[in-house]
C-alpha cells in the first residue's frame, strides 16, 4: 500500500544522491578556485573543462551508444546545478553541451549522430547552438540566415548573435531559412564545423555576468556544407529548435539553482560570522526571515525543476508529451527569478561586503541576472505557459 515507509514516493535516488556529492567535491576542489579569476580577467575557464572532460562530467546527456555516459535529464540538473553553485560560467559547459546537440540526438540521422555525438562524448570537441540573431530573438521565426542547395551541398549565409561558447566549441546546430514562403515551416537545421571555409567569428561580447563563457557573433559567408549535415528533413528545422528548448530549459533552471545555493549558503555560513550589537546577525529576526525565505524559494524553484526534469526523461525514453513545454518554460522562469531574488538578497546580508569583489556574491548576483533572460526571456515564458496550460 502507498504510504508505507520503504515507498519512494518523491525523491532523487540513491544513485542522484551519490551523484551531487562527487560533482559538489570536485567542483569545490577543481574549479571553485578559479572562479573569481575567470570572472575578473573574462577568459575561459579551461580548468574546469579539463576537470569535467577527465571526470566525464562535460556532456554526461549523450547516450552509451555513441560513447557517453547515458546520464538522464536529472542527473543532467544535478551536474549542471553544482557546478553552477561555485563557477555559473563553468556551467554552461554541460549546459550548452547538450543544448547544441540535442537537435542532433531528437533529429538526427544515425550517420550524423555517429559522427558528432562521439568527440563530443569524448571531450575532443564541444557543441553550440545558433539560433538567434541581430534581428531575431524572441521571434526566431524572423531570422535571415539563408540555405540554398547546390547539388550535394547546402550552402549558408548569415549571422548568428549571442552565441554560447561561440569559438570555443567545435560544432554548431545552425537554423537556417531554406524555404522563405514557409515561414516556421521553410527554417531547417544543419550541422556546422568550425574548420568549414567561410566560419568566422566576432569579438567576445562585453557582459554583466558569466564573463568566462564567450559570447560571440557567428559569420556564415558562403558555407559550403554536404547535405547529409542536415538535421532531420529539410523545413523541420524550427520544430526541432523549439522540442529542444522544451527539454534544454531546464537546465537553465538548474544553473539558477546552483547559484542561487552558493550565495545562500555563502550568506548562511556570513551571518553566523558577523557580530553587530554584540551578537551574530543571523540572531536578528529580520535577517532570518530573509534566510526563510531565501530557502524557501529555492526549495520550491527546485521541486518544480526536478518534476520538469522528471517528464523530460520519461519524454525521451518514449513517454507521452506530459505538459513538457508548460513544465520547461515554468521552471526556467520560476527557477531565474528566484535565484534573482535569492542572490540580491545575499548581498544585501553582507551589507558593503557584498558589493565588493573581495566576496563572491556580486559575481553570482550578476552571473544569475542572464538566467532571466536567455533560453527565451521570462515574458516569452509567460507567453509559452500560457499556450500551454496543464489540462
Amino acid at each position: 500500500m502507498a504510504g508505507t515507509a520503504d515507498f519512494d514516493l518523491y525523491r532523487p535516488s540513491e544513485e542522484h544522491d551519490m551523484l551531487r556529492e562527487s560533482v559538489r567535491s570536485l567542483a569545490e576542489a577543481k574549479i571553485a578556485p578559479f572562479a573569481a579569476a575567470v570572472d575578473e580577467e573574462a577568459r575561459f575557464p579551461q580548468e574546469a573543462l579539463e576537470a569535467l572532460v577527465a571526470n566525464d562530467l562535460h556532456a554526461v546527456h549523450v547516450p552509451e551508444s555513441y560513447g557517453g555516459a547515458g546520464a538522464d535529464a536529472l542527473a543532467t540538473v544535478i551536474v549542471i546545478e553544482e557546478v553552477a553553485r561555485v563557477c555559473c560560467s563553468s556551467s554552461l559547459i554541460p549546459a550548452v553541451n547538450k543544448l547544441g546537440s540535442l537537435p542532433v540526438i531528437l533529429s538526427g540521422s544515425e550517420e550524423l549522430k555517429k559522427k558528432y555525438l562521439g568527440p563530443l562524448a569524448k571531450g575532443d570537441a564541444m557543441f553550440s547552438y545558433c539560433l538567434s540573431e541581430p534581428d531575431a530573438g524572441s521571434d526566431a521565426v524572423g531570422m535571415k540566415t539563408k540555405a540554398v542547395r547546390d547539388g550535394d551541398h547546402w550552402v549558408l549565409n548569415g549571422v548568428k548573435r549571442w552565441i554560447t561558447n561561440a569559438g570555443v566549441s567545435e560544432y554548431y546546430t545552425v537554423m537556417a531559412v531554406t524555404d522563405p514562403e514557409k515561414r516556421s515551416k521553410g527554417i531547417s537545421a544543419f550541422v556546422v564545423e568550425k574548420s568549414d571555409e567561410g566560419v568566422s567569428f566576432g569579438a567576445p561580447e562585453k557582459k554583466l555576468g558569466i564573463k568566462g563563457s564567450p559570447t560571440r557573433e557567428v559569420y556564415l559567408d558562403n558555407v559550403r556544407i554536404p547535405a547529409d549535415r542536415m538535421i532531420g528533413a529539410e523545413g523541420s528545422g524550427f520544430a526541432t529548435a523549439m522540442k529542444t528548448l522544451d527539454h534544454t530549459r531546464i537546465t537553465i533552471a538548474a544553473q539558477a539553482l546552483g547559484v542561487a545555493q552558493g550565495a545562500l549558503d555563502y550568506a548562511k555560513g556570513y551571518v553566523q560570522e558577523r557580530k553587530q550589537f554584540g551578537k551574530p546577525i543571523g540572531d536578528f529576526q529580520g535577517v532570518q526571515f530573509m534566510l526563510a525565505d531565501m530557502a524557501m524559494k529555492l526549495e520550491a524553484a527546485r521541486q518544480l525543476t526536478y518534476a520538469a526534469a522528471a517528464k523530460s526523461e520519461r519524454i525521451a525514453a518514449g513517454g507521452k508529451a506530459e505538459d513538457l513545454t508548460f513544465f520547461g518554460a515554468a521552471a526556467k522562469c520560476y527557477a531565474s527569478d528566484a535565484a534573482m531574488e535569492i542572490t540580491t538578497d545575499a548581498v544585501q546580508l553582507l551589507g558593503g561586503y557584498g558589493y565588493t569583489r573581495d566576496y563572491p556574491l556580486e559575481r553570482m548576483m550578476r552571473d544569475a541576472k542572464i538566467t532571466q533572460i536567455y533560453e527565451g526571456t521570462n515574458q516569452v515564458q509567460r507567453i509559452v505557459m500560457a499556450r500551454n496550460l496543464p489540462q
